[in-house]
């Protein structure tokens, strides 16, 4: 076999939220794990970078709280929305259990690079930079590794046991011949930064008023903006200048008039394509899909991490007794689907129930006093309710259970 050889227990392709929490998790557990990532660096412009209450659970029974903390991030208690000029609060995180009451917002690179330093002080995790799979080893119709190119030239991975964590685009998924079933999504997302002004209102998750949706998440001196516009729009918006879409923003958020001058060429812009999928079958022998790979979830809630990290949690206590054992793990597999997949249906039909309210309610230009009073009661009723959905999910996992070993160091 041309290039390089080297053997592991595991081998995870991607090293996103999914990947690098399911290495971390499984080296502790005493696993021998390689993790690939394609790039050199985390440090890239990730659509997801909102870390809920379900995830900042699980960094505090990692023992990694104090390590968290000192990333510098941002704190978002309520979730905000402005519909017609009218604000409402339909979330409010205080309404949790337990310590975490919030949403950190932090760079996504900032979130993995402290799951690759916790990782680095085993000897049995190894991170390889700049190594992207490029294919698949088979024994038959099993699974036995992956074929990958790195800064050293080819490199053959054998391994127990492949974990495909590359995101919805995955390369490792389409050559195991998995391919998922589309959902359908109505709408897009266009991805761009606006500086904060002076007087900033409170924090809010979007503005829907005069054809405009746009989500306005805060950092640090500006803005991660949204705008929603209809499914393969984009050519039809850039077509209309650049003028037109600044007016979009004057005329839905006044109070960002002045930023969106900042806006000065199309390359500040990027074009989001929402995906709402999932897989029938999560797994192969010897290839398991995790996060993205295995279901798609829009950025309606931000729950996209979230539920790739509780994936990785369900993973690693499912797969860390066969495969320290030298045993099959296509019956942990199958558990970890049936776990795992229930979540997701709950999830995504929500979420696919939002681009269709989204998709047409942008036309809002103000609400009448008494739906007004209405729409404030029922977001005040529904608090509760929406602050355990966004911010844990269904089915959160945790690394301790009562009785059990758990799968810290």
């Amino acid at each position: 076999m041309a290039g390089s050889e080297m053997s592991t227990t595991c081998c995870i392709v991607g090293a996103g939220p999914a990947g690098m929490m399911l290495g971390l998790l499984l080296a502790r557990a005493g696993v021998d794990v390689v993790v690939l990532e394609k790039h050199a660096d985390f440090f890239r412009d990730f659509r997801g970078d909102t870390i809920h209450a379900s995830t900042l659970d699980l960094i505090d029974q990692l023992g990694l709280r104090e390590e968290f903390l000192r990333i510098p991030q941002n704190s978002i208690t309520t979730l905000d929305v402005v519909v017609g000029g009218t604000r409402l609060t339909p979330v409010d995180f205080g309404t949790l259990r337990g310590p975490n009451k919030r949403i950190a917002l932090m760079p996504q690179w900032d979130f993995l690079d402290l799951l690759a330093q916790e990782g680095r002080t085993l000897d049995n995790f190894r991170l390889l930079m700049e190594t992207g799979a490029t294919g698949l080893l088979h024994d038959g119709a099993e699974v036995t590794g992956v074929q990958a190119a790195g800064p050293e030239g080819a490199l053959a991975i054998a391994a127990d046991l492949t974990v495909a964590a590359d995101g919805r685009g995955s390369t490792i998924r389409g050559a195991a011949g998995l391919h998922p079933k589309a959902l359908g999504v109505p709408i897009d997302v266009l991805w761009f930064r606006l500086p904060t002004p002076p007087s900033p209102p409170p924090d809010t998750l979007g503005y829907l008023r005069n054809g405009s949706i746009l989500i306005t998440i805060p950092r640090t001196g500006y803005y991660q903006m949204g705008l929603l516009i209809p499914k393969n729009g984009f050519t039809t918006i850039k077509a209309g200048g650049l003028d037109a879409l600044k007016a979009h923003i004057r005329t839905n958020t006044p109070f960002l008039a002045a930023a969106a001058e900042s806006l000065r060429d199309w390359d500040q812009i990027r074009l989001l394509s929402v995906q709402l999928d999932r897989l029938p079958d999560w797994s192969v022998p010897g290839l398991l899909c995790i996060g993205d790979a295995a279901h798609a979830m829009s950025p309606v809630f931000g729950v996209g991490v979230n539920y790739a990290v509780q994936d990785a949690v369900a993973a690693a206590r499912l797969l860390a007794p066969p495969l320290l054992a030298g045993l099959p793990t296509a019956n942990a597999m199958r558990r970890f689907q049936r776990r795992r997949e229930w979540p997701v249906r709950l999830m995504q039909p929500l979420q696919a129930q939002v681009h269709k309210l989204l998709a047409g309610a942008g036309g809002v230009d103000s609400m009448p006093p008494w739906q007004a009073r209405l729409a404030t009661l029922a977001s005040k009723a529904a608090r509760p309710i929406t602050a355990r959905l966004v911010g844990r999910g269904f089915r959160p996992e945790r690394l301790r259970r009562k009785g059990r070993k758990d799968l810290r160091r």
